[in-house]
């Protein structure tokens, strides 16, 4: 199984902007803007590209909404520090993105600031870009919704005026500037011109297609930044993603396609970056308001792994753990007949790996219990009685694939 980098790059985007819960495009507006001013640089294509996915991916270290709500608005007391440090930690471990780590890392830095002895020249600039093209679009964020943004331009290109020098690189504000004075530079960032642009930037690049191996280390990346979301659900979609290659190979299934199936549990719960933390976190009961949020994450899992070319079908593996043999589960309401098997592995492995995690309102459980309440989940046909049985007969090595380190 191939896959381009560049949709891995736009799969990753769209998944870090859920993140805005209202507001998910903020990635992809910093790209923009990118490469619009880049153009007025004279950067080269290659480096046009390498300051848009930078733009795409410079976020890549939130997973909380409420920090997200903090660094998209004023920079007032806010600490950058923290998710700049993640998310260059996050791509230093994909060799196909290592080279924006930098980036990423000093991406709320002050060009007066920027530790000048570990950047060239080029790179810092490039940096300077996507901090200007970041607090450009912060700036902008109060006006999308009203369509007002073509009021406040002056306003908006003076804030960033007054950063030259000190805040922001000389030559990227001057550029900035004669980029932003016509209106097409910000229409361009209106939601219904968004898209194609997109399309645009991929036509125009050349293909580089990742090998299996890099496909399973980028799902194992969002996987890291989805359980990033809360520290009660640290290491959850690796621990689901052990335990389905486990049963998978209990079921007889083997080479890529026992890869396929750990990869689609890597990425199972990629919708849930647009839950709001407390809905996530909550210590109590959800209300039918909170539950209706919470069902909308499966298949916004699907919406963003479907745009993937060649992953139709992981897509389904993965948006399909909630759905249930009864036909009562969610979001497509399928019959045990439709449901198919690699899902079900899926399903029965994500319910195993919270329930042996904590939750806000219990401890983590013990195997025997586990295996009680699948085994009631079976009976009500909630899951693959025949997954439940296989679970049963291997509950040690189950256990410590779901809870295991790695």
């Amino acid at each position: 199984m191939q896959i381009s980098i560049h949709h891995m790059v736009q799969t990753l985007s769209r998944a870090v902007d859920l993140v805005g819960v209202t507001d998910v495009y903020h990635g992809r507006r910093v790209g923009i803007i990118s490469v619009e001013v880049g153009r007025r640089m004279g950067l080269a294509a290659p480096r046009l590209r390498q300051v848009f996915e930078a733009g795409l991916l410079h976020d890549c270290g939130v997973s909380s909404t409420v920090e997200h709500t903090l660094i998209t608005g004023e920079e007032n007391g806010v600490d950058f520090s923290s998710h700049c440090q993640r998310g260059a930690a996050a791509l230093s471990q994909f060799p196909p993105l290592a080279s924006l780590s930098s980036i990423v890392l000093n991406h709320h830095t002050d060009w007066a600031a920027l530790p000048a002895e570990n950047l060239r020249a080029e790179e810092a600039a490039i940096t300077s870009l996507v901090h200007l093209s970041d607090r450009v679009d912060a700036l902008c964020s109060g006006h999308y919704r009203d369509e007002s943004l073509l009021l406040h331009v002056d306003a908006i290109r003076s804030r960033i005026s007054a950063g030259r020098g000190r805040q922001f690189s000389p030559d990227v504000v001057d550029a900035f500037l004669a980029a932003s004075r016509p209106e097409a530079f910000w229409l361009l960032l209106d939601v219904a011109y968004i898209p194609q642009y997109m399309q645009d930037m991929e036509a125009a690049s050349r293909p580089l297609v990742g090998t299996l191996d890099e496909l399973r280390a980028f799902a194992r990346l969002i996987a890291t930044i989805v359980d990033g979301k809360s520290h009660f659900t640290a290491q959850h979609s690796i621990g689901v993603a052990r335990l389905a290659r486990l049963l998978g190979e209990l079921r007889g299934f083997e080479g890529e396609h026992l890869a396929k199936i750990e990869i689609a549990a890597l990425l199972h719960d990629i919708g849930k970056l647009q839950v709001p933390d407390a809905v996530l976190e909550s210590p109590r009961a959800l209300s039918p308001a909170e539950r209706a949020i919470i069902k909308k994450h499966s298949f916004a899992t699907y919406q963003i792994l479907r745009q993937v070319g060649g992953f139709d079908e992981l897509a389904r593996w993965a948006a399909l753990h909630h759905e249930c043999p009864s036909g009562k589960g969610y979001p497509f309401r399928l019959t045990a007949e439709e449901i198919c098997e690699e899902a079900a592995i899926i399903k029965v492995s994500d319910v195993y790996q919270a329930l042996a995690q904590k939750r806000p309102y219990r401890g983590p459980m013990p195997p025997q219990a586990i295996l009680a309440e699948l085994k009631r989940m079976a009976a009500a046909r909630e899951v693959d009685e025949t997954l439940v049985s296989l679970v049963a007969q291997h509950l040690e090595a189950c256990h410590e694939a779901a809870v295991g380190e790695g």
